[in-house]
């Protein structure tokens, strides 16, 4: 064989690994103006010429701090716009900005934290909801995933819109989420134990049980309070709501981040099997890494104070 054809059957051979393993194109566009600021988001994708599923988040850093193009997330972003995603990152507005450290006496700054948040992680969806053609978006694929103070806006956002709250009229009655995927969050509840009146996205929950910035079981005074991972999945599991929880053993508030590292293939798997084929499973999985290094976390004193 002639050594040019040895070559371009190397190049054939070749083009799909550099394909999969380009980098994604970035694309920035302002979605709204709220309170004087100008929102961004972020659009990533490996364009195929196909209507994609759509994986949006929201960033972590206690509604205090934060930016949607961190370093610590391009790993996660990279591989599912290289996985055939279109993956967003928003802007929201920090309403922990300034404020003193949240407690079960002085909740309404975080309170009103979250629904900013959800606000525009609303508004954000409508944008991409107008512009889906354009950003080769599937509408009924719409999944939204967020650390820490973000996993906290997806998975109140994905409550209130369950259950048609004022907030939620943004959007369309008949528009849902198609998944929720939330690494170190909880949902402020009003009422106890969040209860759904139409059944929550299929939920993968990732959450360190010695976690003490965001609650892993609940803060609670009466019925109002934050309601973590661990109560949510219980709730999930009484009432038969497909989800996945991985409750990290002796782990704390890092489990915010390093899971988009560490456990994309269970991701992509949870999204195959809970959203894709409609699985309809119940998984609980008690996880300890005895060769991780164990960080010390913040209390919500602690962070909020520095």
């Amino acid at each position: 064989m002639k050594l040019h054809n040895k070559f371009i059957l190397l190049l054939v051979w070749l083009f799909p690994l550099v394909l999969h393993a380009a980098t994604p194109q970035k694309q920035t566009y302002t979605y709204t103006k709220r309170d004087s600021q100008s929102l961004k988001l972020d659009v990533y994708s490996t364009y195929t010429g196909e209507m994609q599923p759509c994986l949006l988040f929201v960033f972590g850093g206690g509604f205090k701090e934060g930016t949607r193009d961190a370093e610590i997330y391009s790993d996660y972003f990279n591989h599912f716009a290289n996985n055939g995603f279109t993956v967003v990152s928003i802007d929201y507005r920090l309403g922990m900005e300034g404020e003193k450290a949240p407690s079960m006496f002085n909740y309404k700054p975080m309170e009103k934290s979250i629904e900013l948040a959800v606000e525009d992680l609303y508004i954000a969806t409508q944008f991409l909801l107008e512009n889906a053609f354009e950003l080769n978006i599937d509408t009924t694929q719409i999944i939204i995933s967020g650390s820490s103070a973000g996993a906290i806006a997806v998975l109140q956002a994905d409550y209130e819109k369950r259950n048609s709250f004022e907030s939620s009229k943004i959007l369309s009655p008949k528009f849902q989420y198609a998944g929720v995927i939330a690494f170190s969050g909880s949902i402020f509840s009003r009422e106890g134990a969040p209860t759904y009146t139409i059944a929550p996205a299929p939920t993968l929950l990732f959450h360190g049980n010695a976690d003490k910035l965001v609650p892993y079981n609940n803060t609670r005074f009466f019925n109002i309070g934050m309601f973590g991972s661990n109560t949510l999945a219980k709730e999930f599991r009484k009432n038969e709501y497909p989800y996945l929880f991985y409750s990290m053993e002796d782990n704390g508030h890092e489990v915010a981040e390093y899971p988009m590292t560490d456990f994309l293939p269970e991701i992509e798997q949870f999204i195959t099997d809970y959203i894709f084929n409609k699985k309809q499973l119940f998984i609980d999985i008690n996880y300890r890494d005895k060769n991780r290094v164990v960080e010390i976390s913040d209390s919500p004193k602690d962070y909020y104070n520095n």
